[in-house]
């Protein structure tokens, strides 16, 4: 004979929130990719570049950029140009 389980309130809401968890893991990757624009951090990390590097990609106007009050933003299709630009020279 099958025992009997008592699911309470509380297991479902551990569920609910192990879930969700589950689900934010999931959805995470394809909202970077997804985003338009990105903070200068991000750019060095997808890049593995240094802060300096990034400096005179904006200088010497390989990289465009936009600065809102003290954060700069880039553009992904500006950062998918520079690399597509780098395949050419190789």
């Amino acid at each position: 004979m099958a025992a009997i389980e008592i699911i309470t309130k509380e297991d479902l809401l551990a569920f609910k929130a192990e879930l969700l968890s589950e689900l934010r893991l999931l959805i995470r990757p394809q909202q970077t990719e997804e985003r338009q624009w990105l903070k200068s951090k991000e750019v060095r990390t997808m890049l593995n570049i240094s802060s300096g590097t990034l400096q005179n990609l904006r200088i010497t106007g390989r990289l465009n950029y936009t600065k809102i009050g003290g954060t700069l933003f880039y553009k992904h299709s500006e950062i998918k140009r520079l690399l597509d630009a780098g395949k050419e020279n190789l």
